[in-house]
């Protein structure tokens, strides 16, 4: 009995030890944190850089019935697409503070049948009115967004359920339609 409280004492003192070790690790790291992390990293392709978004309140302002805003950075040229019509682009999602939780510049354009229910709703009414060439700012509002939220992920925040997030659209080229225009 002797020996088996020596050997709890032991032990406990090990697992309080280690636990200080973990928590005082934990810690240091957290430290070397910047405390209010960038917007976008340095090497990060975006489609409205420093530049741009400074210019963003000189816009107008566009809102829809649904409550979707949106503003446009470049206004393209030819023809809107039709619903159901694929379409290509580049986009980049953030949450309202400029934090980036996807980004298809770094991978690759993405097809999007317009008006499917494929993407999240802010994003699909959000195409419906763009032109080939364009760039634009949604500003989607939480019914709009993620119902469920997006959970963190490697270099991705936490998307709350229903919180408003932002999206700078590229719309490349309507598959079908270009080539009828040329």
């Amino acid at each position: 009995p002797a020996a088996m409280l020596a050997a709890d004492a032991d032990a406990t003192s090990r697992r309080g030890l280690m636990g200080g070790a973990a928590a005082l690790a934990a810690a240091a790291a957290l430290s070397a944190l910047p405390s209010a992390p960038p917007a976008f990293a340095d090497d990060e392709k975006v489609l409205c850089d420093a530049a741009c978004a400074e210019g963003l309140d000189k816009l107008e302002t566009v809102t829809t019935e649904s409550g979707l805003k949106y503003k446009d950075i470049v206004v393209g040229k030819g023809a809107i697409p039709p619903t159901g019509y694929q379409v290509v682009v580049h986009y980049v999602a953030m949450t309202p503070a400029g934090r980036v939780f996807f980004n298809s510049l770094s991978s690759r354009p993405l097809d999007i049948r317009v008006g499917s229910g494929q993407v999240v709703a802010g994003l699909d009414e959000g195409l419906q009115t763009m032109k080939p060439g364009g760039i634009r700012r949604l500003y989607i509002p939480g019914d709009m967004a993620f119902p469920k939220g997006l959970k963190a992920a490697a270099g991705r925040p936490t998307v709350p359920p229903n919180s408003p997030v932002m999206f700078d659209v590229q719309l490349l080229y309507i598959p079908g339609l270009e080539d009828d225009e040329e």
